[in-house]
């Protein structure tokens, strides 16, 4: 099971925390080692001095991407696709922590908090329809998502995406 965890790590493409401070938006790169669960995920969250919390934002394996929000002992997650779940023990967390069964035979569809951002300015629906656009790569759904939350181009410059 280690040698699956850390094959799963090493698949994660990125991962960055934002949070604001004094209403200027920081970025970090976050620790891929400790980054197997939403538990983990939001433990490294907590770390961070964000007036609202902070925002971790995962893509993994080029396949689906993982977004949690921790502020203090409240914690939000978004999956891109639960359909992942059959296959990545990270996106296991994710179902399991919002209770969505996933059997292999599902269809691809996202799991969790669609309103994670709704008090930042990006509404259920509108999340909703970026997660539908299934030409975009998570990496891209992740840049797009960062943009409308303020911080786009230090997102995409620290997750090593092109412009």
């Amino acid at each position: 099971m280690a040698e699956d965890s850390e094959s799963e790590i090493e698949a994660i493409d990125f991962a960055v925390a934002a949070y604001r401070e004094e209403g200027i938006w920081q970025l970090h790169a976050l620790d891929q080692a400790k980054l197997e669960s939403v538990d983990s995920i939001a433990r490294e969250l907590r770390r961070y001095p964000g007036d609202n919390g902070a925002i971790g934002l995962l893509s993994v394996d080029e396949d689906f991407f993982v977004i949690v929000r921790a502020r203090g002992a409240h914690v939000t997650v978004l999956l891109s696709d639960a359909s992942a779940a059959t296959d990545w023990s990270l996106a296991r967390s994710v179902t399991d922590f919002v209770g969505v069964p996933v059997e292999d035979d599902d269809e691809p569809a996202p799991a969790g908090d669609l309103a994670i951002f709704a008090d930042m300015g990006i509404p259920a629906m509108d999340m909703g329809l970026m997660l539908d656009d299934l030409d975009l790569y998570p990496d891209e759904q992740l840049s797009d998502i960062a943009s409308k939350l303020g911080f786009g181009p230090r997102f995409d410059e620290l997750a090593g995406l092109g412009s």
